[in-house]
């Protein structure tokens, strides 16, 4: 049922026209009233009625200014503008807002009625259509997902010219330009879930960051496994600054009430050009790879870091070593869980933490390295993977008569088996796709198929899941579905005389105008043409008739 809203500054006039016109009768609600657009706006904010009735000379606003105020809130909203006064350029100001209708006072009901049913018809399919858009986005989430996380590699790993960054980003509706930049990694885990990084506590609090975040200036990149990015940007560095302690904060609150909940956070440094973001993203990446170095949830600011020591003032003593440091345990949760982008942050960091002084000591860098080189060995080996593909400090003696030297052999090795891992899981994950595939040609049918239906089938978390499945088949879940389901139907539209509508239903779709929608979207052409082998470019007469009749 259609809402309908009346601003109307002389009492009669607007008692009558609410009174004198049975709504509920012609299909319509009258959701509200108001004397002058002043009074009615935070109403209209309120109710969101499909159609506003105002009149133009009002005191304090009048109807044009009105009219102006809900287009640009609410640009389907339909407007109806009532005046006694005839002169062309009320009408005409009327025409550039978008006003639907001008009609003159004095109007009797059955007229008024009339225009009313004769939007009526506008209206609905706006709202079909807004509604099939709606549908399509969050069924492409996962599509813009992956595109938004191509982008963010692109800005970090400076490959691509700010121009080239900017007009990808367009391209995604997202604004780059600013004035300062800065880059926060943040990662929230369920100390109860490892295995799956899933639990309902998850779901709950990514709904409740995506509302405290939700602000102007924060652009927010989904990493998968690795958490999220959160790129602030601001036209100077203290709005920047100010922001991220807002936002931080803000996230630290929301946490706080989950004690099964471990977070851990990096921030980069504040940058003043596009260009200069990788510098930013290199800086929260170490300070973010101390996640695998302590055991406390935090968020730590990499210039605190560099503040706090990375150059010791005493000579090197045995006794100086911290021996919780150099415990493997860390090494071997990075094996498990890294990604081989992090391992040089990560040995950078494990280093810095054991002392740059001590790393001088040749005696003590050949014992921190062959512990490494043990350390994973062990791991490669509790994985059913050879050893022997590991290189060797032996195999090159001046690997070691250095502290760079023995940081780049420890980065290889924990590199290389971090790829024999990931081609291990590769194989592992091959046979979680396989079901999925048979899951989706068994069930591409049931219109409720998506992929955290497909995820909770495999006992995966939604974006696991989705990582697994592109990493694989190199597209994301949900094209492949859509795909699949497309080619049923361009199968049966060739294959068998069934009705579109009929069609629709058989491949997944219930609603048939969203099936028409979605073929012409993905195929460039409507199922009917698709039927008849027309050209798309060609006559669409034929086409609306038969989807009508759908």
């Amino acid at each position: 049922m259609l809402k309908i809203f009346l601003v109307e500054d002389e009492f009669v006039v607007r008692e009558g026209i609410k009174n004198n016109i049975d709504w509920q009768a012609h299909g319509y609600e009258f959701c509200g009233e108001a004397s002058d657009g002043e009074l009615a706006l935070p109403q209209i904010r309120k109710q969101q009625p499909d159609i506003v009735i105002t009149d133009i000379r009002m005191p304090f606003m009048d109807g044009l200014e009105l009219s102006r105020l809900i287009k640009k809130e609410f640009p389907w909203m339909e407007i109806i503008i009532l005046t006694g006064f005839g002169e062309f350029q009320y009408a005409k100001e009327g025409i550039q807002i978008g006003v639907a209708r001008y009609l003159l006072k004095p109007i009797n009901s059955e007229e008024l009625v009339r225009e009313i049913d004769s939007l009526a018809d506008k209206i609905m399919q706006s709202r079909q259509e807004r509604e099939i858009h709606e549908k399509y986005a969050k069924e492409m989430e996962e599509n813009s997902l992956k595109e938004k996380r191509e982008l963010f590699q692109d800005i970090v790993t400076g490959e691509k010219t700010p121009a080239q960054l900017i007009e990808k980003a367009d391209r995604l509706s997202i604004d780059l330009s600013a004035g300062w930049y800065n880059i926060v990694l943040i990662k929230i885990k369920s100390i109860h879930h490892e295995q799956s990084e899933y639990s309902d506590s998850l779901v709950e609090i990514e709904e409740k960051l995506n509302r405290v975040t939700a602000r102007e200036g924060l652009l927010i990149f989904d990493r998968n496994l690795e958490g999220y990015a959160l790129v602030f940007k601001a036209d100077t560095k203290e709005e920047i600054e100010q922001m991220q302690k807002e936002v931080l904060g803000s996230i630290l609150v929301t946490l706080k009430g989950y004690r099964h909940v471990r977070y851990f956070g990096g921030i980069g440094m504040p940058v003043n050009r596009l260009r200069e973001l990788p510098f930013s993203f290199e800086k929260a990446s170490h300070a973010f790879a101390h996640r695998y170095l302590v055991s406390d949830s935090r968020i730590l600011d990499s210039r605190d870091l560099e503040q706090s020591g990375y150059v010791q003032t005493e000579g090197f003593d045995m006794k100086n070593i911290d021996t919780k440091q150099i415990g493997r345990e860390k090494i071997r949760e990075f094996l498990k869980i890294g990604e081989k982008e992090e391992t040089i942050y990560f040995v950078e960091e494990f280093f810095k933490n054991v002392g740059r002084t001590a790393m001088q000591s040749s005696l003590f860098r050949q014992y921190i390295t062959l512990d490494a080189y043990f350390c994973v060995a062990e791991f490669m080996e509790s994985l059913g993977l050879p050893r022997e593909e590991l290189e060797t400090a032996d195999r090159n003696p001046e690997t070691l008569q250095s502290v760079d030297g023995a940081m780049q052999y420890t980065i290889r090795i924990i590199e290389k088996a971090i790829e024999m891992r990931e081609l291990n899981a590769s194989n592992r994950y091959g046979d979680v796709v396989e079901e999925v595939l048979t899951y989706i040609e068994e069930n591409y049918a049931q219109e409720d198929l998506s992929l955290n239906v497909i995820a909770s089938h495999v006992n995966f978390s939604p974006n696991h899941l989705s990582a697994v499945f592109s990493q694989q088949s190199g597209q994301t879940l949900i094209k492949y579905l859509t795909d699949f389901r497309m080619n049923k139907a361009k199968e049966l539209l060739r294959c068998t005389s069934k009705r579109s509508s009929v069609i629709s239903l058989e491949v997944g779709y219930k609603d048939p105008h969203y099936f028409s929608y979605l073929f012409k979207k993905t195929q460039g052409m409507t199922p009917t043409q698709y039927r008849g082998g027309k050209n798309p470019e060609g006559d669409e007469k034929d086409e609306r008739k038969m989807e009508n009749n759908l």
